[in-house]
């Protein structure tokens, strides 16, 4: 009797162990695409540019490699839409039933050029189509077309970069922290701003890659509701990973 006692027990630790494991795997478990970081983004690079070169990649375009872009700063750069260049928000949010989670959208659709001359970038014009944000959840993209960044009026938001200097060490290839400053322009309201980014030069191609906090208040966005979000929070985080290549 006893045995059977001790062997009930362990049947129902290993129950307890087992539901709480599929509760984390399949409700608790954050699955979103990790902070952007420029390790990962330098990854991503050599990871494209060792495919490239072996040929094996049906996308690359006509036969060119990152690498054979000419080193060096000065120039026209163009944002390489070939590679993984995105722009996205990180909004901590409560869900009915699941509980706190991180909601991640991110869109493709960024364009820009920027001319680098002497150690100094110049004035130019980000832009991110809004209308293709994707997360890990349609009901969440849709609900953005009339909540919240309301793309279906506000489809496009712009970061116009004022006049900044560039560390030399950027052409050493080390990666080197910047202030991006200029203004930004989300759900129809502009503001001046200061972006925390990192930039490198590998293999001739610039990686671009920051985050800023974004307060709603500031920019006149009301939080969405929606039956399955019980919560969120008042700001959220604006990131990106650009890839500029020479034009």
């Amino acid at each position: 009797m006893k045995s059977r006692t001790i062997l009930g027990g362990l049947a129902g630790l290993a129950i307890l162990a087992i539901g709480g494991f599929s509760l984390w795997f399949f409700v608790l478990r954050d699955d979103g695409p990790a902070k952007v970081s420029t390790d990962a983004a330098l990854d991503a690079l050599g990871d494209r540019t060792a495919t490239v070169a072996n040929g094996s990649s049906p996308t690359a375009a006509a036969g060119q490699t990152p690498a054979v872009v000419a080193a060096g700063l000065n120039g026209t750069w163009t944002i390489d839409t070939s590679l993984d260049s995105f722009g996205g928000y990180r909004v901590k949010e409560e869900l009915a039933g699941i509980g706190g989670a991180t909601a991640v959208g991110r869109t493709k659709g960024v364009t820009g050029t920027v001319a680098i001359t002497a150690l100094k970038a110049g004035t130019t014009t980000i832009t991110a189509d809004m209308t293709a944000l994707k997360s890990d959840a349609a009901f969440r993209d849709d609900r953005l077309q009339t909540q919240g960044i309301e793309y279906g009026k506000f489809p496009t938001a712009e970061f116009k970069l004022a006049p900044t200097e560039l560390p030399s060490e950027i052409e050493d290839g080390a990666t080197t922290p910047v202030t991006l400053n200029g203004s930004l322009t989300l759900h129809g309201v502009t503001k001046d701003v200061e972006v925390g980014a990192e930039a490198t030069l590998k293999d001739g191609i610039l990686v671009v890659v920051g985050e800023m906090d974004i307060e709603f208040a500031d920019y006149a966005i009301e939080k969405p509701t929606a039956a399955k979000v019980v919560g969120m929070e008042d700001r959220g985080v604006m990131e990106f990973q650009l890839y500029f290549k020479k034009s």
